[in-house]
């Protein structure tokens, strides 16, 4: 197991979800990082940042359902 801090990169390159329709629904913005990605909630930008390491953002992203947008 690392036990090194996360550290964020000083100008992350966010992106919100194709999902995020633009219209100031809730949404969450992404960044990678070189261990995993940051998270946070695209309406309070300057709040809590949450570091996820790769493996478990992976799990994650396999595990979320949704709905079919045709």
């Amino acid at each position: 197991m690392n036990s090194q801090p996360h550290i964020a990169p000083a100008h992350p390159s966010w992106f919100k979800s194709s999902y995020s329709n633009g219209s100031g629904g809730e949404c969450v913005e992404c960044a990678w990082t070189e261990e995993g990605v940051i998270v946070r909630d695209s309406k309070q930008v300057d709040d809590t940042v949450v570091a996820i390491a790769s493996h478990p953002w992976q799990a994650f992203v396999r595990g979320v359902d949704l709905p079919d947008h045709r």
